[in-house]
């Protein structure tokens, strides 16, 4: 039996809810973030978030799509919940490593971005 199209389900809705859920957090606490560091130029920040915000639902939610392309066949349910919990995994770990990304590059360069 084929569980592809059953693992496919699960695994867009897992990651897809954790990318919601995520990117409206670090929407809604980075723009305090970005604030302090440009204290007079709130409209600025807005925008800066919501660029953010687009990109990386843009990216996560891609990627999540594209991965399902190397999926191999899967003919249990053993493997079904292995594949599903690697690849949410990645997901998880790709969020992470953007937010710090996106952190590091807005306090490293965002004087030189707005001048």
């Amino acid at each position: 039996m084929n569980f592809n199209i059953t693992g496919y389900f699960i695994y867009l809705s897992i990651t897809i809810f954790i990318i919601l859920k995520v990117g409206k957090i670090c929407y809604k606490n980075g723009n305090v973030f970005v604030l302090e560091l440009i204290p007079n130029h709130a409209d600025i920040c807005q925008k800066i978030n919501q660029i953010l915000l687009l990109g990386y639902y843009l990216l996560n939610i891609g990627y999540c799509a594209m991965t399902l392309i190397s999926w191999i066949k899967i003919t249990s349910s053993t493997q079904l919940i292995e594949i599903i919990g690697t690849k949410t995994a990645v997901i998880i770990f790709i969020i992470s490593a953007l937010h710090y990304l996106n952190i590091i590059i807005l306090t490293k360069y965002i004087h030189k971005l707005i001048k």
